[in-house]
């Protein structure tokens, strides 16, 4: 398991709304915890997909690339701004 190692995806910005308004997801760790706890909108097609993602990527099945476009395709749905975090 890979959960919070530096990943080999770009970090995503987020903006929610809520407590917890503005976020940086680095690693598949802080994605987990994002999609579980303070994801606004849980029920879409997308959403279910970038959680199985996630699971596949922490387990090695899948790259954190393909992991990472599950993930903007989730925030799109739930009409959550992204941006690619460079350094």
């Amino acid at each position: 398991m890979n959960w919070n190692t530096a990943s080999a995806f770009a970090p995503v910005g987020l903006a929610l709304r809520g407590p917890a308004t503005h976020k940086i997801v680095r690693t598949l760790g802080d994605a987990a915890y994002l999609l579980i706890k303070d994801w606004p909108y849980d029920a879409g097609e997308e959403y279910v997909a970038a959680v199985k993602a996630c699971v596949d990527a922490i387990s090695g099945r899948i790259g954190p690339e393909q992991f990472r476009q599950a993930f903007l395709r989730a925030a799109d749905e739930a009409g959550i701004a992204a941006l690619t975090v460079v350094h």
